[in-house]
């Protein structure tokens, strides 16, 4: 027989209930704007009956479990699209940011620039010898010159910057991974035994998870997944086993992590590479590993893959630009030199050439093409005294003996250049001890032609001029503008790219013609046309066969394409993330109205708790009253 202390009992059952759901009620309401926090449910049953007759007389309730709403499925998509939403949002800002470097539109930018450039041109070919149009003319060049190398100066340094964001966000992930460890053993602990979920450990573990994945688009695994289909149809919890990677490398593993190595000290140009370091102590290669969240996005904007030898990338957006840049600025520096050479020098000096004396000059990076181009003499009146046409092909080396397969051989060969039978007129006569190739300071070499100090004294000139293998400009074999001989321009990339120092300090001395001659415009003119002349652009193993405007437009283009498809990707991964973030609130979130809701149901629960102990109380008061 059940006493009437078994019913004070049932009473406290439901006073104990009744709090714990209000406790939980409570602590819902109070983490509503906290990150991560998954609203919380009270479970109860009914407590083990006690057996007697006539049957099972029950024996009030018992709070079984205090479980979060949860729904795994829901957050890993959560996770993906947050992954995809912060891959998408770098990637926009950082190219919108890159697109304002091209802004070419209402005659603004380097095209503008270069248009006006070849406009200048052909002023100074309609007026050769107009002192203040040669100063105009390097004063625009100046401004051609210096817009290229700004621009890529930005692109350069948004890619540092990039590069820089790379290390604070590896750190920032080996320092979640950390974290998680230790929150994983901390959980183990908590639940050990087969005890109560720690549901706010819990909580701390998936904004973390959430934070990796952000980060680098992290997947976690499980052991296994239980359904809590009595709390709601859509919560489930995963146990067991636990490992969070990326693309198949563990960086947490249970309660402990693998850190992501990442360094710069063995890049000459200060690119970060990242490493995975093995339990046998090998380390593997990242770079190409993450492709997801933002470190993806970093890496497909700066570049994967860094080059064995120079350390720079071989591919991303932002070294694309660059290369594409350089590519350019190169193009315009050989194609103008290799024009300007023609006109009258005593004296040619080439840039630092990285070709051994007796080494092809195609086992080089040199811009060259079988082909062949003729050192011409003048005379002081600006008569041709002389020709000779150097061959280059695979085999040509830069110095040798008298006639042998060599600049050097050919240019010291002894032949009868003007079919005048007179062995002391010909070019070779003019450049006596005239050729040098010799090392410089900067391992490299340096190639110096100059006339015979007879010769010059007399008032002799010559020039270097491509044979053209058709009406194309850029049909030659390019030597003059690939060694950088008698130059117009500095540099061989859009950084280094500026106007000839000697022109700039002396623009008196810039040559429209071929000669000394006033009124001589030749060269000039071909400047002029160079500007409709399709070139080959290297870019890596890409060429563009197009004119100096196409090859810039191939650059401004190709950046505005990517930038408004980042922009679109972005519209729609922000409409999808939405969505996904709308379900996951749904489930998981706290709900005011509900929450007090669930308030007011306990307090009235407790009341009738309280009801069920003062009936006790006072059947007790009579039972006192009896006995007494």
């Amino acid at each position: 027989m059940a006493s009437i202390f078994n019913a004070l009992h049932i009473g406290y059952s439901g006073l104990n209930a009744s709090q714990v759901g209000i406790n939980t009620t409570s602590h819902n309401i109070t983490n509503a704007e906290s990150e991560g926090y998954t609203r919380q449910r009270v479970v109860t049953a009914a407590a083990t009956p006690t057996s007697m007759a006539p049957g099972n007389v029950g024996n009030g309730t018992e709070v079984t479990e205090v479980k979060r709403i949860f729904d795994n499925f829901v957050f890993d998509r959560y996770s993906s699209m947050a992954s995809s939403k912060e891959f998408s949002d770098f990637e926009k800002k950082t190219l919108e940011e890159l697109s304002t470097y091209f802004p070419e539109i209402d005659e603004v930018g380097i095209k503008a620039d270069l248009k006006e450039y070849y406009n200048f041109w052909q002023t100074f070919s309609d007026n050769p010898d107009n002192d203040s149009i040669k100063l105009a003319l390097v004063k625009q060049t100046e401004t051609l010159a210096n817009h290229i190398s700004q621009t890529q100066d930005q692109v350069l340094r948004l890619q540092s910057q990039v590069n820089d964001q790379l290390k604070v966000n590896i750190d920032e992930v080996n320092s979640i991974a950390k974290e998680l460890a230790d929150l994983n053993k901390a959980i183990d602990i908590a639940e050990s035994g087969g005890g109560y979920d720690a549901n706010d450990l819990r909580d701390k573990r998936n904004v973390l998870e959430l934070s990796l994945s952000r980060l680098v688009g992290a997947n976690t695994s499980y052991g296994q997944l239980e359904s809590n289909i009595q709390i709601d149809s859509s919560s489930n919890t995963k146990t067991g086993s636990y490992t969070v990677s990326i693309n198949g490398f563990n960086i947490v593993d249970g309660a402990t992590y693998h850190p992501i190595h990442i360094s710069k000290d063995d890049n000459p140009n200060g690119f970060y590479e990242m490493s995975y370091e093995r339990q046998d102590g090998t380390l593997i290669p990242m770079g190409e590993v993450i492709k997801g969240g933002k470190v993806g996005a970093i890496l497909e904007l700066r570049g994967k893959t860094l080059a064995t030898d120079s350390g720079v990338p071989s591919d991303g957006v932002l070294q694309n630009t660059v290369s594409q840049l350089n590519a350019f600025a190169k193009g315009l520096i050989e194609s103008t030199n290799n024009l300007y050479a023609q006109g009258p020098k005593t004296y040619m000096e080439s840039n630092t050439i990285n070709v051994k004396p007796t080494s092809s000059l195609f086992n080089s990076e040199l811009n060259l093409k079988e082909g062949s181009f003729e050192v011409v003499v003048y005379d002081i009146d600006g008569n041709e005294v002389g020709a000779r046409e150097i061959n280059i092909n695979i085999a040509t080396t830069m110095t040798g003996v008298a006639g042998s397969n060599s600049i050097e051989g050919q240019l010291s060969a002894q032949i009868d250049d003007n079919n005048d039978a007179n062995a002391n007129n010909d070019v070779d006569d003019f450049f006596v001890n005239g050729f040098s190739y010799t090392p410089n300071e900067t391992g490299g070499y340096t190639l110096a032609l100059s006339m015979d100090p007879a010769s010059k004294s007399k008032g002799y000139t010559f020039s270097i001029r491509d044979v053209l293998k058709d009406e194309g400009l850029d049909s030659g074999s390019n030597f003059a503008g690939a060694l950088g001989l008698s130059r117009f321009f500095d540099g061989n990339n859009a950084k280094s790219m500026r106007v000839n120092a000697d022109i700039q300090a002396d623009p008196d001395s810039l040559r429209a013609g071929v000669s000394n001659l006033s009124g001589d415009n030749k060269v000039a003119l071909d400047m002029v046309q160079s500007q409709y002349e399709k070139y080959n652009f290297k870019v890596g193993r890409d060429v563009f066969n197009t004119t100096s405007y196409g090859m810039f437009d191939v650059i401004s283009t190709g950046v505005g394409t990517v930038t408004n498809a980042a922009i679109f990707k972005n519209n729609t991964v922000t409409a999808q993330f939405s969505a996904t973030e709308f379900e996951y609130a749904s489930i998981s979130k706290v709900s005011i109205d509900e929450e007090m809701t669930n308030l007011i149901k306990y307090q009235t629960s407790y009341g009738a708790a309280a009801k069920i102990i003062t009936t006790i109380d006072q059947m007790m008061q009579t039972l006192l009253g009896i006995k007494t």
